[in-house]
């Protein structure tokens, strides 16, 4: 799905087919990489966000990301969701904080789109490792999916 749309938003459009669909997995494919555009289309139920400037082969891949149940990004929107967690909450502290090194870095592959598989061959450890710093994150940021991870960032 793309945000700008002929007769409307994609982002309106979006959240009208998980209306009618919700079983319907939905990718948004766009140039906007503004935290409104990408908070708003998470919010509207997108499982995940490329830039249109993705390659064939990443979106692809993103696709079938989507279809096993993950949250694929861009590169360069996952960069910023990680900035996000860098940059300090209204109490004064910033949110990765709270996070163990491996965490941080379960985090950053997670935002990059990465299956548990795919990080712990990355990282040299058990997927049970993984989903163990999974539990943490998810924890520590008080969040239940990677698509909670975005929207939790823009609080």
């Amino acid at each position: 799905m793309d945000i700008h749309l002929p007769s409307r938003s994609g982002i309106v459009c979006t959240r009208q087919l998980r209306d009618l669909c919700p079983a319907t997995q939905v990718l948004i494919l766009t140039v906007y990489e503004d935290y409104d555009s990408i908070l708003n289309a998470l919010k509207a139920g997108a499982s995940g966000y490329l830039l249109k400037r993705s390659s064939p082969r990443e979106i692809l891949q993103a696709i079938t990301e989507v279809k096993d149940g993950g949250s694929p990004m861009s590169t360069q929107i996952a960069r910023k969701v990680v900035a996000s967690f860098r940059e300090p909450s209204k109490s004064g502290h910033a949110a990765e904080d709270s996070l163990s090194e491996r965490d941080a870095e379960v985090l950053s592959f997670m935002t990059h789109g990465l299956s548990e598989k795919e990080i712990a061959d990355k990282m040299h450890v058990s997927v049970n490792t993984i989903k163990s710093h999974r539990k943490h994150v998810y924890q520590k940021l008080h969040v239940r999916s990677r698509s909670e991870i975005m929207l939790r960032c823009h609080e």
